[in-house]
């Protein structure tokens, strides 16, 4: 049998995103607005595949703590919808470009965009979204924004790029997995809340300390989403659990699995990794060798250790509603099952 590892998440009526998400919710509806009418184009096929990876939904997490650090921040304009709507064009873009690399059939639960229309489409919409992006940027004058945002593109590729190298390395290290999380998820989710207190025009101290929340938050998120591939159900993940075990992805819990083992472990893990000579049930059988290291509840643990660093980073700031659902976010992220 597989393993199903429960982490005993927090169970509420409402999320604690559902709830930050509740207060910015006049704000996310312009944002969605403005995300439906520049991804329009007269190519027929970009807004149709754009339309169908943006439509699938997703909790829309990264524009919406854009968003909530403009709001932390008393921010009064509307430019930071538009920069929401740009860091969503940034991430869907990514996610188009993710999907091909790793041939995912699979994206929030419905086919991926790749699947449907295939890889060149999605690689050029993905570019186009990129490209739209950076259009929107500019509107909004501020050359701080511009280069925060298109510092973070630049960081995220290399992430990418940092990912096939660490890719069916069994010697990768730890810190070598955490480059590349910063990289490719961290580094976004920094840059959605430090724009938020760039366009509100406050003291660097404010706009760093957001800066460290996103990053944070961004690590402990991906160290949740790799335990996640192991021991979530697939209904709930919205992705095919293992996908990380077939492709050779090497992630923290094999890491820690790999770094315990015996020699005869890091035997098979060198052949399903390296190799990818990969039996019917070689998936349970990694299941059964990170539960027996704890490396799924270790990572956990990491991701704990990087939310206490993200709670201490808004301490710059007053209590008050956007604050606090900022807070519980973070145990969101973390106590996710999904």
């Amino acid at each position: 049998m597989a393993v199903v590892t429960n982490f005993e998440p927090k169970r509420r009526k409402s999320s604690p995103l559902d709830d930050l998400t509740a207060l910015v919710a006049e704000d996310l509806s312009a944002v969605n607005q403005i995300i439906l009418d520049r991804m329009q184009s007269q190519v027929e096929m970009i807004p149709q595949l754009a339309g169908y990876l943006i439509a699938a939904g997703g909790k829309r997490l990264r524009p919406v703590l854009t968003l909530a650090a403009a709001n932390l921040c008393g921010y009064q304009g509307e430019h930071h919808r538009l920069l929401a709507a740009v860091v969503e064009f940034i991430h869907s873009a990514t996610l188009l470009h993710d999907d091909v690399v790793d041939e995912s059939d699979l994206r929030r639960g419905m086919a991926s965009a790749n699947a449907v229309f295939g890889n060149k489409a999605s690689v050029l919409v993905g570019d186009f979204l990129f490209s739209r992006a950076f259009e929107m940027m500019v509107e909004v004058q501020s050359l701080d924004v511009l280069r925060i945002l298109s510092g973070a593109s630049a960081i995220i590729a290399e992430g990418e790029v940092l990912q096939l190298r660490t890719t069916n390395d069994t010697e990768t290290s730890e810190q070598a997995y955490l480059e590349v999380i910063k990289g490719k998820t961290a580094e976004l989710f920094a840059a959605a809340c430090r724009v938020g207190a760039v366009v509100a025009n406050r003291p660097q101290a404010e706009e760093m300390a957001l800066n460290d929340y996103g990053m944070n938050l961004g690590i402990a998120f991906q160290l949740v989403d790799d335990v996640l591939d192991y021991s979530a159900l697939q209904a709930k993940l919205g992705k095919t659990v293992g996908d990380d075990f077939r492709e050779g992805k090497i992630t923290l819990p094999v890491v820690l699995a790999f770094r315990r083992g015996n020699d005869e472990e890091r035997a098979f893990w060198r052949r399903v990794m390296e190799d990818l000579d990969q039996k019917d049930d070689d998936l349970e059988r990694a299941q059964a060798l990170m539960a027996r290291h704890n490396a799924l509840k270790d990572t956990v643990e990491r991701a704990r250790h990087y939310g206490s660093i993200a709670r201490d980073s808004l301490g710059l700031f007053a209590d008050g509603p956007i604050k606090q659902a900022l807070l519980e976010v973070i145990d969101f992220v973390i106590d996710r099952d999904f």
